[in-house]
Formats: C-alpha cells, sequence, structure tokens
C-alpha cells in the first residue's frame, strides 16, 4: 500500500501582508501530480489545512479544487484538523465530504464516534487512529482547572491523551494497514519557531512512549519542521508545505510517501516539493550592505535583512527595499551594550530623567543621538514647568 502524509498547509496564511495561498496552491498542484503518478492509495492530511479558522473563500477554492482532483483520480483522503482550523467546520461537514472522497474528524472521538476511519484502498484495508488537535479545555474539566496545579493539569491532560488514543488502537486487525494520524507536539522535537508558542509548551508536550505501538506508520502534524521521532514505530512530521516563516527559511519541504503493508513497519521516503517564493535570511553590516543586496537583487522569493549597525541609520528601509524590493523585513541589530547598575535609593538620591531615558535605550542595544536627548530633554522641562 503506498500513503501520502501531508500536513500545515496553513491556506490563508499572511507574511508581512504577502498572500502565501498562491504558492500553497502550487505546491498542492505539485503534490496532486506525485500522488497520481505514484497510484497512492490515499493522502493523510494532518492538521492545519488553514491558517485561521475562519479561511477565507480564495483558501477555500484552493483545498476543494485539490479534493476535487484526488476524487477525479480515485484517490481517497483523510483530514484532521490541527490547532488553527475549525473543529466545527470539519464536524459540519464530515457527513457530506465521503461522498466526494474524504473522510474529516473535527475533534478528538471514541473509536465508535468516528475517532477510528477505516477505507477499502485498491491495495487492502486501511484502518487510521485519527487524533485532531486536542484543547486542554475540551479535554480537562472545570473542576481541574480549578483544583489542580499546573503539573497535575498537565499530567492529566497526557493521561486523557493516551487513554484516547489506545482506545482508538484497539480497533487495528492484523489485515490491515494501522496508522496514527495525530496533530500534537512530541517531546524533544525541533521546532521551526513559526508554529503557536502556547500549543507547542508545557502542557501540550506529549512524551513519544505514549503513542501506541501497535501502528505501522504514525503520521504527525503541527510542527512544521519534517523530522523523524524516536520511537518504536516509524513516527514522523512531515512539516509544513512551504516555508512558512523565516524561521524555516532555505529549509526544504517536502510529503512522506510511505510504503507499508499489514503487520510490518512502513518505508519512508521524504519527497520534496518545489518551493515557488524561498524565504532567506541575509545578514550584512554598513559597509557591505549595498554589495550583499545586489547579490541577492535576482532571489525570487522574499528576503529579510539583518543589518548589523552602530547607531540607528535613517532610511535603512527604503534603501534596502530600493535594491531588493522582495524584502519583507529589515531588521537593524545594534552592538549589546550593558546597562548601567541602578543605584540602591538614597534619601539624598536625586532623579535625572535625561539619564534614565538614554540608560533605558542603552539597555535596548540603541545608542541615543545627542539631538534626541536634547529634544528630550526640552520637552520634559516643558511638562514639568506645566505641572508645577
Amino acid at each position: 500500500m503506498r500513503l501520502i502524509h501531508t500536513s500545515d498547509w496553513h491556506l490563508g496564511r499572511k507574511l508581512k501582508g504577502q498572500d502565501r495561498t498562491p504558492e500553497i496552491a502550487l505546491a498542492l498542484d505539485e503534490l496532486f501530480n506525485k500522488a497520481s503518478d505514484l497510484q497512492v492509495d490515499a493522502v493523510l492530511v494532518a492538521g492545519d489545512i488553514y491558517d485561521i479558522p475562519n479561511p477565507p473563500a480564495e483558501a477555500e477554492q484552493v483545498a476543494y479544487n485539490f479534493f476535487a482532483l484526488l476524487k477525479e483520480a480515485n484517490i481517497p483522503a483523510v483530514i484532521i484538523a490541527g490547532n488553527h482550523d475549525s473543529h466545527l467546520r470539519f464536524d459540519s461537514a464530515a457527513k457530506i465530504l465521503p461522498y466526494v472522497g474524504i473522510q474529516a474528524l473535527g475533534r478528538p472521538q471514541k473509536p465508535n464516534k468516528g475517532g477510528v476511519i477505516k477505507l477499502d484502498t485498491r491495495s487492502g484495508k486501511l484502518c487510521i487512529a485519527a487524533m485532531p488537535f486536542a484543547s486542554e479545555r475540551r479535554l480537562l474539566k472545570y473542576e481541574d482547572l480549578w483544583s489542580k496545579d499546573d503539573l497535575e493539569q498537565r499530567q492529566h491532560y497526557r493521561f486523557q491523551v493516551q487513554k484516547l488514543l489506545n482506545q482508538l488502537a484497539k480497533e487495528f486487525r492484523d489485515d490491515s494497514v494501522n496508522v496514527v494520524m495525530a496533530h500534537m507536539t512530541i517531546e524533544g522535537v525541533k521546532r521551526a519557531n513559526s508554529e503557536v508558542d502556547f500549543y507547542t509548551r508545557d502542557t501540550y508536550v506529549i512524551p513519544g512512549q505514549m503513542l501506541p505501538n501497535l501502528a505501522q506508520y504514525i503520521a504527525l502534524g503541527h510542527i512544521h519542521k519534517p523530522q523523524q521521532v524516536s520511537n518504536s514505530v516509524p513516527t514522523f512530521y512531515s512539516g509544513s508545505l512551504i516555508q512558512i516563516d523565516f524561521g524555516e527559511a532555505e529549509e526544504e519541504k517536502g510529503i512522506n510517501l510511505i510504503e507499508v503493508e499489514p503487520g510490518r513497519p512502513a518505508k519512508v521516503d521524504f519527497t520534496p516539493i518545489q518551493c515557488q517564493k524561498p524565504l532567506k535570511v541575509i545578514e550584512c553590516n554598513e559597509a557591505n550592505l549595498e554589495e550583499i543586496l545586489e547579490a541577492h537583487r535576482e532571489h525570487p522569493g522574499f528576503l529579510k535583512v539583518v543589518v548589523e549597525l552602530n547607531t540607528p541609520k535613517i532610511g535603512l528601509a527604503e534603501m534596502v527595499r530600493k535594491l531588493c524590493p522582495q524584502t519583507l523585513i529589515v531588521e537593524p541589530k545594534y552592538p549589546k551594550v550593558e546597562p548601567k547598575r541602578r543605584v540602591e535609593f538614597q534619601e539624598d538620591y536625586q532623579f535625572d530623567a535625561a539619564e534614565e531615558f538614554q540608560s533605558y535605550y542603552q539597555s535596548k542595544g540603541i545608542e541615543v543621538q545627542p539631538a534626541v536627548l536634547a529634544a528630550f530633554e526640552q520637552l520634559y522641562e516643558e511638562m514639568s514647568d506645566a505641572i508645577a
């Protein structure tokens, strides 16, 4: 049996005002071509199809077009909701979507309530234990939030996730290919730092040993960096479909092609997908700024330019974008300045507004220009006189 594992499309994503949906659409076209050419038995989408719960119509159209192509090619799809998706949208359409070849699950459910999805593919039986993103607000009761401390809440959340996964895995059979598909953070994974921080730490981090070991493959979504998770079962994040943010700059993106048969561990091959507008971070200083920008003038994607400066430079962003219009972020980088140690309060201590103003910006690595300091002193004096 051949399967494709993909996740974290984030249709509707905008990066500094740039709509990334057209790039994602091209990546999905390439994904479909691979699925069709390889005659895969199913496409598994492990959450975060959209970037926001209420995606724009253009983003929905791209998703619908992709699934319509799969239907025409007689390739079924199984999708689960991620933390960016609306579980209500998924579950409200779940009874209609099978007519176009899509099995969908929005919220974690028990096996008999839709948590286990079974398909008869052209290569045999496929059984999927589906675990969409599980919010702690849904798995923890109100009394748990009131009566348990942070550690107890974390342990209880993990217990509930493990309990549900084990219930789902009980439906696995020897004559079928058994897959766990989940949208979650596994302990020890490498993040791309473009994920939502709150949902990838503390309570939401699950130890890998809690994953069922009865599966032939575990397909994960949520973490944008493609990687294998250390586990007794082949366990993988396929990663995001495009470079979502500059934390993923120059990272190869793609899908996992899985070859598997009942009772045997899956063989996994990461297959690259072309980035239409690759992200790149370039670093330079005031001396070599123009030279480095000139070398990247023809970069086909988007740039983040980090410039080392000793003092602020007026018009820096405009100058950078004049040479490289595809620059989305211009970030000045100043030498680290050790903040002055604050003196202990003394009875004869005299507050010096100008000194405090200057110390604050020095602590941020910014040297206040004399003209700015003089303007501050004048303004402070005028305000002091007004309220005296």
